[in-house]
């Protein structure tokens, strides 16, 4: 059995990524500052201590791995972009010096594959409407997009020097909820609009975080020639804020105006079809849906 470290691994998108893994056969450890608290969590699952500072003994804590994957990410709470705060050297030594020295610890040890959860901030502002690929020149215009930027270049160079394995993907929003009752990120946007609140208007793309996970472990488990050949793109569907609350009114009967929908001709989509090469498939609409009757039913219970 191959195991596998993952940092971030009891975060929000890392426990998609640990479940996957874990269904896959991976023997999983989970690598950060605080264990799991979920009693969901598989009773298998290791857990070992490790911060992601620059004065980490990222060797020691690797050393009896076959795999990395990078989901660890550190940020002010409930924030990625703007993550920074006030202490903006902090956050760079943090998730860019650090991620970087983890990168080394990697190549100095038995690792094998290396799968970095980068994001779609690395492309910044974009001409409206352009469609993003791979090849489309980066422009990040975030602490939190140049970090991850940064760390994307800095792995794909280690890898062609060294021929370490690697991949980075860059994930878009992550929705989704893990099992009945977990958190998801909609759940301040649907007590605010129950509430009666103002909702202003938004669009953006989105993937589940059981796609995010099947993507992890297709580039833990793909041919070498596959690797390597720089980023992925890992999006699904682009979701308004109309598409996600007009469930909510129907399910509640609720009479409050949804926002506004969005122009969506303007919005920047990521193309996937890189990663739809190795037969990565995305849940899309039936997915979505399915979500959203979770979600509403865990509403319910606690409304």
């Amino acid at each position: 059995m191959k195991s596998v470290l993952v940092t971030g691994g009891s975060g929000y998108v890392g426990r998609f990524i640990v479940d996957e893994l874990h269904r896959n056969g991976w023997k999983v450890t989970i690598a950060g500052r605080h264990g799991p608290v979920e009693d969901s969590m598989p009773s298998d699952i290791g857990f070992q201590p490790l911060a992601l500072e620059p004065s980490a003994d990222f060797v020691a804590a690797l050393q009896g791995f076959n795999a990395l994957v990078h989901a660890g990410f550190s940020h002010e709470a409930g924030r990625y972009r703007g993550g920074e705060g006030r202490n903006v050297r902090g956050f760079w030594d943090r998730n860019c010096l650090a991620s970087q020295q983890l990168f080394e610890a990697a190549r100095k040890t038995n690792i094998e594959r290396i799968v970095f959860l980068s994001s779609r901030a690395v492309y910044g502002r974009q001409v409206p409407g352009l469609r993003l690929t791979e090849n489309t020149p980066c422009h990040p215009d975030t602490h939190y997009g140049l970090i991850k930027f940064a760390c994307e270049q800095h792995l794909a160079s280690l890898a062609y020097s060294s021929g370490l394995s690697a991949s980075s993907l860059r994930a878009t929003g992550v929705y989704g909820v893990l099992h009945a009752g977990a958190a998801h990120k909609w759940h301040s946007l649907i007590r605010d609009y129950l509430a009666g609140r103002p909702i202003d208007p938004r669009q953006g793309t989105e993937v589940h975080g059981r796609d995010v996970a099947k993507a992890v472990c297709l580039l833990l488990q793909a041919p070498r020639e596959h690797l390597n050949i720089g980023p992925y793109n890992l999006s699904d569907m682009l979701i308004d804020r109309n598409d996600i609350l007009m469930p909510v009114r129907d399910h509640f009967g609720c009479e409050h105006p949804l926002p506004a929908r969005l122009n969506a001709a303007t919005y920047n989509v990521m193309d996937t079809s890189k990663l739809a090469q190795l037969g990565w498939q995305p849940g899309g609409h039936a997915l979505f849906d399915r979500t959203m009757r979770e979600i509403l039913a865990g509403q319910s219970e606690s409304s």
